[in-house]
């Protein structure tokens, strides 16, 4: 099971997560975590939410580069080496991560990752029972939390 982030390209200088994040706000969408990367020429900004399609839809009609790449959400527990095990599952079958991103909620660790192999590595996640989080699943965990 995948779940969907938004992907935002933006210009790598100031002011410009500002407006994202105003788009955001302004459209009551909410973050249930953020990353932003750089790049020479732009930035990325990779958000899940509470609800991907509405935030896409307002993104887009604000007239930002957007996209909604499927990612796993794996579930683990809060304790030292518990992310290296799951990566390593994914890794022992030769899959690359292409980027991930973590973060705690509901006393659990969240790792949001994507590979080149999604079905792949779907079969080795499913097989190693590895616990994902559905969007609904972390949605609710995020509104206990609050």
């Amino acid at each position: 099971m995948t779940i969907r982030q938004i992907s935002v390209f933006i210009d790598d200088k100031a002011g410009s997560l500002v407006r994202v994040l105003d788009v955001l706000k302004e459209e009551g969408h909410q973050i249930i975590t953020s990353t932003l990367t750089d790049s020479p020429e732009f930035a990325i900004y990779r958000v899940l939410c509470t609800d991907p399609d509405k935030a896409y839809e307002s993104l887009h009609k604000a007239g930002f580069n957007v996209m909604m790449p499927d990612v796993f959400a794996l579930v683990v527990d809060d304790e030292p080496g518990m992310a290296a095990r799951a990566i390593g599952v994914i890794a022992e079958e030769g899959i690359s991560v292409r980027y991930m991103y973590s973060f705690l909620l509901g006393g659990k660790g969240i790792l949001v990752l994507r590979t080149h192999q999604t079905n792949k590595a779907q079969e080795v996640i499913t097989l190693a029972k590895l616990k994902q989080a559905s969007e609904s699943e972390l949605k609710s965990l995020m509104e206990q939390s609050i």
